[in-house]
């Protein structure tokens, strides 16, 4: 209760985070069976929107307004199922026999990445104090490195990815069986 709501207001913002995640699935999941080129300029953008909003809350001198606290919970609520891109990814670019290994990379990945993220966390929260406004503040700025390490990891696999979609359409306009769908 950091930010001084009511626990209905919390509630509210609780639905408010389910509604969003639930309706960002389906939009998400249309945008990459259109444009599954595009996939990892989505996820950047969700990276992007939630590095952007968060910092303007961490900015604030004090509690942020109601309004923002709604924009925070939806944009966060959009990564939950952006985050499934990556098992998208997976079953892209993996072969059928890897297949399974690789979704447990993404899926074990995150988990990890999450687990240590909130055990730096805590460890900064007791660093600094407890559980204090201040020290919450410090606390959630840890989410910028993963942030950061999420995206180098975006550009260079995707970097990889395009060149071997370059490669296999090469492949295939040789043998003249037509270019691969852009």
């Amino acid at each position: 209760m950091a930010q001084g709501v009511s626990s209905a207001v919390a509630g509210t913002l609780l639905t408010v985070s389910v509604v969003a995640a639930i309706s960002a699935g389906v939009l998400i999941g249309i945008v990459t069976g259109r444009h599954p080129h595009r996939r990892s300029r989505l996820v950047l953008a969700i990276i992007a929107s939630n590095a952007l909003v968060w910092t303007v809350v961490l900015a604030l001198p004090g509690r942020a307004p109601l309004w923002l606290l709604v924009i925070l919970v939806v944009v966060i609520s959009v990564g939950g199922p952006g985050s499934m891109v990556g098992f998208d990814f997976a079953r892209t670019f993996n072969p059928s026999a890897t297949l399974g290994t690789a979704q447990g990379m993404v899926n074990m990945g995150g988990f990890i990445a999450s687990l240590l993220l909130m055990q730096a966390m805590g460890m900064i929260l007791e660093a600094a104090g407890g559980i204090t406004f201040e020290s919450f503040r410090l606390a959630w700025t840890l989410q910028y490195a993963v942030w950061t390490l999420a995206v180098i990891g975006i550009l260079i696999t995707r970097r990889k990815a395009r060149t071997l979609l370059k490669l296999e359409n090469d492949r295939i306009l040789l043998e003249g069986a037509g270019p691969l769908e852009r």
